[in-house]
């Protein structure tokens, strides 16, 4: 397998089928857009990918050894935790270098003490500089300001550059068309 992930024929869900079926592929270096209306399993398909959800049919094949970094729209709770910022870099193998200012020089402190876009680009970066060949985001951008958005595309284009390949869920339109290199337009179930 040249790439780091190819899907055939694939259909995922949790009790039942939330796509339809969807060959797709990402190789090392490349960014990969998910698009289309709510429901039609966009985080299901990132859940299946990581192996949190089920496959219905089809098949998912990775390259043997590709370490995967998945980022979830699950908010974790961190009321009375007493963890820093440093300290769940830490965790994820993630290094600091690199944050803008306006979150390096909060750290050190407690994560239920940043504000609510602070602690979700600082957990975004703690995925994306976890040690992973393969990044799934779901809606990255999501909770962000535009001096974040922007950090994050330039990130994203750097992490590319040496060598991952990122598969990102998003609605932000803009973001998608100036990150991605290809975005795939899903579609909804056809029941009948």
């Amino acid at each position: 397998m040249s790439g780091l992930l190819r899907t055939e024929q694939l259909v995922v869900g949790w009790q039942q089928p939330a796509t339809q079926p969807l060959d797709l592929s990402v190789a090392a270096g490349e960014i990969v857009g998910l698009t289309g209306p709510n429901g039609v399993g966009k985080s299901t398909l990132l859940a299946a990918i990581a192996g949190r959800a089920r496959v219905f049919s089809g098949r998912i094949e990775q390259r043997p050894g590709t370490h995967l970094a998945l980022q979830t729209q699950d908010v974790p709770p961190v009321v009375g935790m007493p963890l820093s910022g440093r300290e769940l870099l830490a965790l994820t193998g993630a290094s600091p270098a690199g944050l803008p200012a306006w979150l390096a020089d909060h750290l050190d402190s407690r994560l239920d003490r940043l504000s609510g876009g602070q602690r979700h680009y600082l957990t975004l970066w703690a995925i994306l500089q976890a040690p992973a060949d393969l990044v799934l985001l779901d809606e990255p951008t999501n909770n962000l300001d535009v001096a974040g958005v922007a950090h994050l595309t330039e990130h994203l284009r750097d992490r590319a550059a040496a060598g991952a390949g990122l598969l990102v869920v998003s609605h932000d339109t803009a973001f998608v068309d100036t990150v991605c290199g290809r975005v795939i337009a899903l579609e909804g179930r056809h029941v009948s």
